[in-house]
């Protein structure tokens, strides 16, 4: 089904409508890449050519750029998953190929490493059956609701991963100890793994106002930032944003200090099943606490505890 996205008001229900829906309170936006992305309310972003698709905490769009005309129906030649939308420049044929996920990734700093890696590996996969852009970054896509581009809906059913991964090879990507490829959600994925384990630490040393802490991760997400092909300095921005404001609610002193009371007990009760019996045989056989507490290497107060406890 192809229409201008004028059109689609008053129309059933649509995943165009769902895109629309799904967008960023206050998405980047624009009309031309060379004046910059402007960050305005998402009823006038809409009015925009180019719009962000995803937010900073989920991705619910898996987005290719393909620079090659009849880019409409390349993926059907390529053996790939039909598109939910394309986005089709009408002047030279290039498009931006959209697959709409039922179950949206969550890319924040509190997500599960496993599902991102898992959803990097599809989109670095299924990028490369397509043979898209490995530079396009997918901060900004050709907006499918402006009437600007030929828009063409295809598979009307949203994808789950595992749909995905059924027309895919993942077998490139099992192995975790290796880096994911730099580009698509591999370049976010590495990004954003390294950004947040060294703002779990970093955070600790000070617990710097948000101000002070935000810059700090940025310029940590910048350095990190030294792919082939780099991400752009704005989706740089969106991700050291998320960890800074993330771990600057989450990670507080009395935080910490609740994590490192419940990490002491835990390990303060497997030592003592691991050294109880032999203090209480010691001290039945009459051996003293001090000599107990020389032997086993348990703080000599702890065996007076644990014998007064017993």
């Amino acid at each position: 089904m192809t229409q201008a996205a004028r059109d689609c008001q008053g129309l059933p229900p649509t995943n165009l409508t769902l895109f629309g829906k799904r967008l960023p309170r206050k998405p980047y936006h624009t009309d031309d890449f060379g004046m910059g992305l402007r960050i305005r309310d998402v009823q006038k972003a809409l009015q925009a050519r180019y719009i962000q698709p995803n937010g900073p905490t989920h991705r619910y769009w898996l987005v290719y750029d393909v620079d090659r005309s009849g880019a409409v129906l390349d993926w059907y030649d390529r053996g790939a998953p039909p598109p939910t939308i394309v986005a089709q420049n009408p002047a030279n044929g290039h498009a931006h190929l959209i697959y709409g996920l039922d179950v949206p990734v969550r890319t924040a700093p509190d997500g599960k490493p496993g599902p991102l890696r898992y959803a990097a590996a599809v989109d670095c996969a299924l990028r490369a059956v397509l043979d898209a852009d490995a530079g396009y970054a997918g901060l900004i896509c050709k907006n499918p609701l402006h009437s600007h581009w030929r828009v063409t809906e295809w598979e009307p059913r949203l994808y789950e991963l595992g749909d995905l991964a059924s027309w895919l090879d993942l077998s490139a990507f099992n192995d975790r100890r290796k880096r994911l490829p730099d580009y698509g959600l591999g370049r976010n994925c590495t990004l954003f793994e390294k950004l947040r384990t060294w703002a779990y630490r970093a955070i600790r040393q000070g617990w710097p106002e948000y101000e002070r802490w935000h810059e700090a991760v940025l310029t940590r997400a910048r350095a990190y930032n030294d792919f082939e092909a780099p991400l752009s300095d704005s989706e740089v921005r969106a991700t050291a944003k998320s960890v800074a404001k993330w771990t600057h609610q989450h990670i507080t002193p009395a935080g910490f200090s609740a994590v490192q009371a419940q990490r002491g007990c835990k390990k303060g009760a497997k030592r003592r099943d691991e050294f109880g019996p032999s203090v209480q045989i010691m001290a039945s056989q009459g051996f003293s606490q001090r000599e107990i507490a020389r032997t086993t290497g348990i703080p000599q107060k702890t065996v007076s505890r644990w014998l007064r406890d017993a």
